[in-house]
């Protein structure tokens, strides 16, 4: 199963690298992808937005684009050999309807190359995982309003890319909901965008031997407790190794949220760290997904076996 195996490292960026950054999902404000380019060119970086980033679909305004588009956009990025890495300027929704639409023979021919994302951007860090066997960064938005104002965000990803190897331990400080250690390789995302991604082409068949990592945005409790029943009854958490709790905003009342991952991940005999600082929340931490690494739940560490980018 994929989640078992450690998967194919791109090579850290360097300065003066070309990066891309596309809208594969939802529009994107003008005023903040000019923000996150200026952070990137802070970063010595070259910056390149794809000539449909700034696109807005014609009749659903929920989507930058047209599907067709944005997928040419990654697509393009990917291909070309002057660009060294791919960052995604904000989540939303789309992905989707346009990941169907990419050639992944050729995105798998054109070798490794640094992907950056999160939120409904899971189903692309499934895709790389299955179709191209691909380490990804499970990290900020290079256009979201969480990363363009915060200091640690930014910190971490650019650490992630230039000097993966000082943030081989990250370290959350919260608290283990089950104690104990465990190893295995690194996966997960946006919960809700896992659920729905369960059965498609580019979706991995389960979590066996991995260590899982989960958060989500705007979901009752019921509707998070309804995604985990999901993906338990279909087999999906059987013999997952280990699991950490990233961010849970506008979720409703934590307490509440405790309880359900109490009653429907306790019972899995693995251990399990709240609060780990991933996903949609302030400062929020890289997550490379791909990689082998310990989870202690109990020091609120995930400890990779070497760095994420060669």
């Amino acid at each position: 199963m994929m989640s078992t195996t450690p998967l194919n490292r791109p090579a850290r960026l360097a300065p003066g690298a070309r990066v891309a950054v596309i809208a594969p999902s939802g529009p994107v404000p003008e005023e903040r992808i000019q923000a996150g380019l200026d952070i990137l060119r802070g970063w010595d970086l070259d910056p390149v937005p794809t000539p449909h980033v700034l696109d807005r679909h014609p009749r659903f305004d929920y989507l930058a684009g047209t599907d067709a588009d944005r997928a040419a956009d990654l697509q393009s990025a990917w291909c070309a050999p002057d660009v060294d890495a791919v960052l995604c300027a904000r989540g939303g929704y789309g992905v989707q309807r346009m990941v169907d639409l990419l050639d992944w023979d050729a995105m798998r021919a054109a070798g490794p190359k640094v992907f950056v994302g999160f939120s409904d951007i899971t189903a692309l860090h499934e895709a790389f995982a299955t179709r191209a066997g691909l380490v990804t960064l499970h990290g900020p938005a290079a256009a979201g309003a969480d990363f363009i104002k915060n200091a640690r965000a930014q910190e971490h990803l650019r650490a992630t890319l230039f000097e993966p190897e000082s943030v081989r331990t990250i370290a959350s400080g919260g608290p283990a909901l089950v104690p104990g250690r465990a190893r295995g390789v690194t996966l997960g995302g946006c919960l809700s965008l896992l659920a729905t991604d369960l059965g498609t082409p580019h979706a991995r068949a389960g979590a066996r031997d991995g260590l899982l990592m989960l958060e989500d945005v705007g979901e009752a409790a019921y509707r998070i407790d309804r995604s985990l029943t999901q993906l338990l009854r279909a087999g999906w958490f059987d013999g997952v190794a280990g699991i950490a709790l990233g961010s849970w905003e506008r979720c409703g009342p934590y307490e509440k949220l405790r309880a359900v991952f109490a009653d429907r991940l306790g019972g899995l005999g693995v251990p399990v760290v709240e609060e780990f600082g991933f996903g949609h929340c302030e400062g929020a931490l890289t997550i490379p997904f791909g990689v082998r690494a310990e989870l202690d739940a109990d020091a609120g560490t995930l400890t990779l076996d070497e760095p994420a980018l060669r």
